[in-house]
């Protein structure tokens, strides 16, 4: 299934990792663990990680992002890791490189590198570069082994998610042979900052309903302005305060920005994806985004959604 990308590897002395802006755990752990994957296997190749800053996950080990100037793109390979589209890309001098390659798990959204191996089954970026390694008889040294580990947690969302298989146990199974302490890994996964905690019962007491009991948050540029909060934490983060509402089968949470508005969708039983590939966005059936233009695009988003919980 990999030969593409490991065949590409053996063929470059130097590899330069990327992953989508605003990493989450997934992005980072599949990154960070490539990168020691290739650097245990194969002596002597150079591997950077680039793009922007590891934030709230800059607990993972080796996770500060290298600086690379743009001459080592000349006969370098460039691996773009959980990113579905270009925009999305953090870095975007892997252009620049002699050969590029992409391995990601989300819905097809383009065609972005020479090389591509695309799996939509795998619950994350991480499960599959775990499978490469198993498929290729790599050695896993233990960081590679952790941060591996996180990522699958963290995008399989504690392994609920409908993509989780036997086979992504089967594969966790394989990173957890490696001496890395879980307790201390889940206790910096799942910290929250009391100012993160009164955010989120403010954004409780935002949650409202269309007709088809589709939950939503709408924040203004200027409400998210008032809050001196990172907008990630606005617009991916607070989404998750209307799962497991009963009767609640779509939620999504919009948030303005100067681009536009930043549209998260999520859902227990039905694909919304369709309905974030239709305003120009993309991700997985259950959890996935898209950016529009206006209040009047997203409360349009919003009625599509609507009727799709009718089963419309």
């Amino acid at each position: 299934m990999f030969e593409s990308i490991v065949s590409a590897i053996q063929r470059h002395d130097t590899i330069i990792l990327h992953r989508h802006k605003n990493p989450d755990g997934d992005a980072l752990g599949s990154q960070i663990g490539l990168k020691h994957l290739i650097l245990a296997n194969y002596p002597g190749k150079t591997v950077f990680c680039v793009g922007d800053p590891a934030g709230r996950y800059a607990f993972l080990p080796d996770s500060a992002m290298d600086t690379v100037p743009d001459s080592a793109y000349a006969d370098a390979l460039a691996v773009i890791l959980d990113t579905s589209g270009r925009a999305l890309i953090s870095d975007e001098r892997y252009t620049l490189a002699a050969m590029t390659a992409r391995i990601d798990h989300h819905l097809f959204l383009e065609k972005i590198t020479d090389a591509e191996v695309i799996d939509p089954g795998f619950e994350s970026c991480c499960g599959m570069v775990t499978a490469m390694a198993e498929e290729q008889g790599w050695m896993i040294p233990d960081i590679a082994a952790e941060v591996l580990y996180a990522g699958m947690v963290t995008d399989s969302g504690r392994f609920r998610y409908d993509n989780v298989s036997p086979r992504t146990f089967r594969l966790a199974a394989l990173l957890l042979e490696h001496p890395f302490d879980t307790n201390d890994l889940y206790r910096h996964l799942y910290a929250v900052p009391l100012e993160e905690v009164r955010l989120r019962a403010d954004f409780v007491r935002k949650i409202r309903l269309t007709a088809r009991g589709v939950a939503y948050i709408y924040t203004t540029l200027e409400e998210f302005r008032a809050l001196n909060v990172p907008f990630f934490l606005v617009s991916r983060a607070m989404v998750s305060v209307m799962a497991d509402i009963e009767g609640v089968d779509i939620w999504a949470n919009f948030t303005e920005s100067e681009e536009g508005v930043v549209a998260e969708l999520r859902s227990t039983r039905v694909d919304v994806s369709p309905v974030a590939f239709r305003y120009g966005g993309g991700g997985h059936p259950k959890a996935c985004g898209a950016t529009v233009r206006s209040r009047e695009e997203a409360m349009k988003m919003l009625e599509d959604l609507d009727l799709l919980a009718a089963g419309k």
